[in-house]
């Protein structure tokens, strides 16, 4: 319910923008990690490659997961000086989970939850800037799975950033 609240909310600030909103477009790069996948497991090694796509193994057994989240989030910044601000992100996000194991079989989990996040900004022209940014994607994962190592859990993801951005 609250999360219904918050979507509702971050739809109606959209509609409701003021005069100062600005569009943009972006596109950027990063790592991502879901500690919380492998280190309930004991004893199994995690690493990550292509973001978005994590994999864990121990003695003979692999449980890969990839990760597409859908989202939308509010960004407010503060400037600090004439082209450096540093801002905040809250939004709501929607994930698709397919994981591939060679012990209990392969999973497709969907859940939607919060996203935040902390990042600054500097800006080169008055259209173009890059932004470094942690941002983090609270419980993604879970489902109904009710065997396996970690039945049912949910792992935050933290991904670190830079991307850059044109206004227009």
């Amino acid at each position: 319910m609250k999360l219904a609240a918050l979507i509702a909310g971050a739809i109606a600030s959209a509609v409701a923008l003021p005069a100062s909103a600005q569009f943009y477009v972006g596109g950027g790069f990063g790592q991502a990690k879901a500690k919380d996948w492998c280190a309930q497991a004991g004893g199994i090694s995690c690493g990550y490659t292509n973001l978005g796509e994590f994999k864990a193994s121990a003695g003979g057994l692999s449980d890969n997961a990839k990760v597409n989240a859908w989202e939308l989030s509010a960004l407010a910044a503060w400037p600090l000086m004439n082209q450096f601000a540093v801002y905040g992100r809250l939004g709501a996000y929607r994930a698709n989970v397919k994981e591939e194991t060679n012990f209990v079989g392969n999973f497709e989990h969907t859940n939607t939850d919060l996203t935040y996040g902390l990042g600054g900004q500097y800006d080169f022209t008055r259209n173009f800037g890059l932004r470094v940014e942690w941002q983090r994607y609270a419980k993604v994962g879970g489902g109904d799975v009710a065997f396996g190592p970690n039945p049912g859990d949910k792992s935050d993801v933290d991904v670190l950033g830079l991307s850059a951005l044109w206004r227009f």
